[in-house]
């Protein structure tokens, strides 16, 4: 079945509407420019609201080591995942350091933005394939930009990926049926305001994404 990752959760009613419509992975974003952004505390408190199955990733942007130990520190993560420009020795050192499953996300316009695939592999355990920002964004991810999910069809990608970027409950199916992906990430889409989950569109992308 399809793995769902709802990011930006930073609200307990987002975190009880992901968790009751089936999500498996919550993400909590350490990026203090995203308007989903939470600190390690903000983190711990809302973790606290659920001791369920759904893996805890938490999302960095080119971090240093001290910002994800103080995370750490707050939060128990499930997985790291690392949204900048980080490089394969980075994501490497950054497993290695931490001891925990490490998924790279790479922004996707063309075929040959899937070339990176490769030299990332060694050295993670999951990648994101989402779209590139457009220019002058602010934000690496979360831009409700899409790519043409053709591109990723058919082609051999090393590790379990997510597919993200522009997802919504109405387009997610066919997503899903022109990309192969296993598993699908949505933050903007799911949201009745910049930052701010809709419980119901949570419940419906969900749904589909499953259906």
């Amino acid at each position: 079945m399809t793995s769902v990752k709802i990011c930006g959760v930073n609200s307990p009613m987002a975190l009880d509407a992901a968790v009751a419509a089936g999500a498996d992975m919550l993400g909590f974003v350490f990026f203090p420019a995203s308007p989903r952004a939470l600190t390690p505390a903000d983190a711990a408190a809302l973790a606290a609201f659920h001791t369920g199955e759904a893996e805890r990733v938490g999302l960095f942007v080119d971090p240093t080591d001290a910002e994800i130990e103080a995370v750490l520190a707050a939060l128990p993560l499930d997985v790291i995942q690392l949204h900048g420009s980080e490089t394969p020795e980075r994501c490497a050192a950054v497993r290695a350091r931490f001891g925990l499953p490490v998924m790279k996300a790479l922004g996707v316009a063309s075929p040959s933005d899937l070339d990176a695939l490769a030299d990332y592999a060694p050295a993670v355990d999951r990648f994101l394939l989402d779209a590139k920002p457009p220019a002058g964004a602010e934000l690496p991810g979360g831009n409700a930009a899409a790519f043409d999910w053709r591109i990723v069809s058919g082609r051999a990608v090393p590790r379990p990926w997510l597919l993200a970027g522009g997802l919504t409950p109405g387009n997610v199916a066919r997503a899903l049926a022109e990309s192969g992906a296993p598993g699908v990430d949505v933050s903007s889409g799911v949201e009745k305001a910049r930052g701010v989950k809709d419980p119901a569109l949570v419940r419906a992308f969900v749904a589909a994404a499953k259906g």
